[in-house]
């Protein structure tokens, strides 16, 4: 099975006419299966060259932080993308041992870099379908804001790609893996955040609210991450399950039988549901840890509900935050937000589904939270 979605990725090539085949870019990267003809190695031979065109006209000279996550066309994607970048005399920062790495962990990673900086910014790419099937693959890319680009970006991206690929991909600059891999550098990812994570979680209240906590990471990113806090006994924070398979046939399928990594899905999340009982609070994440479910004894926590009373907590709370801050939903999320806001004297930002519209309200700190119920 896996084989044959490998030998799919590099064998079949994409018709450039056929709108599904071409490369889109939707609410986070592009995505597609190699079976289907929309994710081959074409088009990431045709995505990293556009990336490399980009930061050239955008004039983005510092490096570019990859990452990857543990589905199977992730790897051969990964390679492919860093040989391109290489060639285009990109600074490749990679995860220490070439291993996966969570897409926070990239964000952060970017934000620390061009920290009091006005040149030399980097950004970053993640080679990630989320927490779709085991057979699709994805990428995305991170502008020097730490975010997922806007539409404006990634549109600059997917026309010069489709160019690219209507033309063979002829011009794409490549190097060998091996001449690629050689001239990369290495960047402790998970060490980094770890070391910086209580800057943003009050971890010491964990460590004295006397919680049990509980930990599935679905196979994806996030277990070197978990790992790392489990290893502090005060956390009480258990790893339930460490499988990694590019398959995840660890995982129970969603409710129409598939394999999803969809932590906001009762079904998929079955496994960690059944042992609820044994912790005050779990946690999944799906493969690249930019999502997450949240369960307690009642069962799987209901997102929306969770996003109120983050916000309601925060601005009960945040005495010195200006009241000029807005808070940032997407269009889907529940009217119960609304009415939170607004018992705050707050105003709604509200957009389209897909976090890339909160990025640059985030990154001016004109919001004081944003979140979608995915």
């Amino acid at each position: 099975m896996i084989t044959t979605w490998l030998d799919a990725f590099y064998a079949i090539q994409p018709d450039s006419k056929n709108s599904a085949q071409s490369v889109s870019f939707g609410t986070s990267g592009h995505r597609g299966s190699s079976l289907a003809a929309s994710f081959n190695e074409l088009h990431i031979l045709a995505i990293a060259q556009a990336v490399a065109d980009y930061r050239q006209y955008a004039n983005i000279t510092g490096p570019l932080f990859i990452g990857l996550d543990t589905h199977a066309l992730s790897r051969p994607a990964w390679e492919v993308a860093v040989q391109v970048l290489v060639a285009n005399q990109v600074s490749v920062y990679v995860a220490t041992d070439e291993g996966v790495t969570a897409t926070p962990l990239v964000s952060r990673a970017i934000l620390v870099h061009n920290a009091g900086r006005e040149q030399g910014l980097a950004d970053g790419l993640i080679i990630t379908p989320s927490h779709n099937p085991p057979e699709d693959g994805g990428i995305k890319y991170n502008t020097p804001d730490g975010g997922p680009a806007d539409s404006e970006v990634t549109n600059w991206i997917e026309a010069r790609a489709n160019q690219y690929l209507r033309d063979g991909c002829v011009a794409v600059q490549r190097v060998a893996l091996s001449d690629a891999l050689a001239l990369v550098d290495e960047y402790d990812y998970v060490a980094r955040y770890i070391a910086e994570l209580d800057q943003v979680v009050d971890l010491a209240a964990i460590r004295q609210s006397g919680l049990k906590l509980g930990v599935d990471p679905m196979g994806g990113t996030e277990l070197a991450v978990w790992q790392a806090l489990a290893a502090d006994p005060e956390l009480n924070i258990t790893v339930v399950n460490s499988s990694q398979a590019a398959d995840f046939a660890f995982m129970p399928p969603d409710h129409d039988g598939r394999i999803r990594m969809d932590c906001s899905s009762p079904a998929a999340m079955a496994n960690l549901l059944k042992i609820r009982e044994q912790f005050d609070l779990s946690f999944a994440n799906d493969p690249d840890a930019d999502r997450h479910g949240i369960v307690d004894a009642a069962g799987l926590m209901n997102p929306n509900h969770f996003l109120c009373v983050c916000v309601d907590y925060l601005l009960t709370h945040r005495p010195l935050w200006s009241a000029s801050l807005q808070i940032g939903k997407t269009l889907v999320t529940s009217s119960l937000m609304d009415r939170v806001v607004a018992a705050h004297g707050r105003k709604l930002y509200e957009v389209p589904v897909g976090f890339k519209w909160f990025v640059e309200g985030l990154y001016k700190e004109q919001l004081a939270f944003a979140g979608e119920e995915s």
